[in-house]
């Protein structure tokens, strides 16, 4: 009889002490439900440090609290030890800030021609790939990214970038399955900005200057750059000025951006002036999932760049070199303007002029075909030796003779938005581009190289709630090739984003 007594003692003593300690963790500070995924490094951030409950009165005064401030207002700390007057001011604590989407597309194209990703990439013509079908569901566009925030001084405001994708580069060859569900990770923006009264500055990769980007980009379901679009990131340095009143905004910057050709030795120069006009406001979709409130505003950047390819022979012993440059012109008119409580009802243009020479690298996927020519076989016979250019294709090439060219593109893009009343939860958008290019004929075969090419969508958007949004996209495709030929592709898409 005694030992299920000392079992059932022992079992009351175990459940007691187990349910003490349960009581004491439940009391500890900072315990609770497990947090949403990623909002640690914010409410660390925002949240005053506190001290743990003690359990004997303190030998000493506690340090007082301070409500925690901005990282753009940050508060000099009172000095109350002789070693505190060598504080400069900074602050040790960060903001973070985690965002980014996931996205679902569901793609039908009436060609094998593309991926998930479109771009400006050759549509098949004559052969399988151009009388046969293709269904992609993927979730490769999906991104995330973080945004910091200080430590600030007085007179620098510090602060990074971090976002990233799944639209990265593939090892070749790869499987279907690996290419859709196995993608690789990538860099989008990865930068640092200081901003000063005088000046702010902006290093490592970003959006280039060129075109602006990305406060004109259009609204799409389709997965970003479309036929047209400027679309483009690089490292950079950039140094940038805004001058604000209370009705205008002028924006002017100046980058050197990482060359497209390392052998150049010589970094792109871009430049941009922007205008904005504060009061006039509208509702803009940029891609499929940024929506903000943007004010009118024109800019007009230019780049220059410079080539320099080795000589067109098997074995080359010098260079020729060339300037490639180009200008870009974008709008956004708010027609119907909208505000942040206002949305419903609103009506937003959006337009780009792009002219250049050698800047194919700009836009998506673009090459028009473009290569270099084969060299001719020995005068006495034998193999004709093998070329190796040391620049990517598209941008520059040699004829027969052996002069280096750049490709000549021009191109424009309108597109509108409309937020149906009351609520803009439910909006229509539509876009349409055009490109084409002079002289890409001249420098090959013409029925592989196109000169010209239309594109156009029309999309519908649902906000179901503040983070689930669905959207749905019919878009057609034309490219003509040198020698007349028109290659048709007509795509259908429907993709769900979860934004946070």
């Amino acid at each position: 009889m005694n030992k299920p007594r000392k079992v059932v003692q022992c079992s009351a003593f175990l459940v007691a002490t187990l349910l003490q300690t349960i009581a004491v963790f439940a009391q500890a500070p900072g315990e609770g439900p497990a947090a949403q995924p990623g909002r640690e490094l914010q409410q660390a951030a925002q949240a005053p440090i506190q001290a743990p409950p003690a359990a004997e009165p303190p030998t000493a005064p506690p340090t007082p609290m301070t409500t925690p401030v901005s990282p753009s207002v940050q508060e000099k700390p009172l000095a109350t030890t002789p070693t505190e007057h060598l504080s400069t001011g900074v602050s040790s604590k960060f903001a973070a800030e985690l965002y980014g989407f996931v996205e679902f597309d569901a793609i039908h194209d009436s060609t094998q021609s593309f991926n998930d990703l479109a771009g400006n990439t050759a549509i098949a013509r004559g052969n399988y790939a151009a009388s046969h079908q293709r269904t992609i569901f993927g979730a490769r566009n999906s991104r995330i990214g973080f945004k910091l925030k200080g430590p600030d001084s007085e007179w620098v405001k510090s602060s990074a970038v971090l976002e990233m994708d799944f639209l990265g580069n593939q090892p070749s060859p790869v499987s279907e399955a690996g290419f859709v569900t196995s993608p690789t990770f990538r860099i989008r923006h990865m930068a640092l900005k200081l901003d000063t009264p005088y000046i702010n500055v902006l290093i490592g990769q970003y959006w280039q200057l060129f075109g602006w980007q990305s406060n004109y980009h259009p609204n799409t379901v389709e997965i970003q750059g479309v036929p047209g679009q400027i679309y483009s990131r690089s490292p950079q340095i950039r140094l940038s000025h805004t001058i604000k009143t209370e009705d205008v905004s002028i924006e002017v910057a100046v980058a050197a951006v990482r060359p497209p050709q390392r052998d150049s030795s010589t970094p792109d120069g871009e430049a941009g002036l922007r205008l904005l006009l504060n009061g006039w406001k509208g509702l803009h979709t940029a891609g499929g999932a940024g929506t903000a409130i943007d004010a009118a505003s024109i800019g007009v950047s230019g780049i220059y760049r410079r080539f320099e390819v080795t000589e067109w022979v098997g074995t080359p012993v010098s260079a020729n070199t060339k300037n490639g440059s180009g200008i870009s012109v974008d709008a956004l008119i708010p027609v119907i303007p909208a505000t942040p409580t206002d949305r419903g009802n609103s009506l937003t243009l959006n337009g780009s002029f792009v002219r250049g020479t050698g800047i194919s690298d700009l836009y998506t996927s673009l090459t028009g075909g473009v290569g270099f020519p084969k060299l001719a076989a020995p005068a006495g016979g034998g193999t004709a030796p093998t070329y190796t250019p040391n620049i990517d294709n598209g941008m520059v090439t040699y004829d027969s003779s052996g002069q280096l060219h750049t490709i000549d593109w021009l191109s424009y893009m309108v597109g509108i938005q409309y937020y149906l009343p009351p609520s803009g939860d439910v909006w229509l958008s539509a876009n349409f581009s055009s490109m084409k290019s002079n002289n890409i004929g001249l420098y090959g075969s013409a029925n592989s190289l196109v000169n010209k090419s239309l594109w156009a969508d029309g999309n519908l958007f649902w906000d179901v709630n503040k983070a689930v949004r669905l959207g749905a996209e019919f878009a057609w495709f034309r490219q003509t090739y040198v020698d007349g030929v028109k290659a048709h592709n007509y795509r259908s898409q429907f993709s769900a984003y979860y934004i946070f």
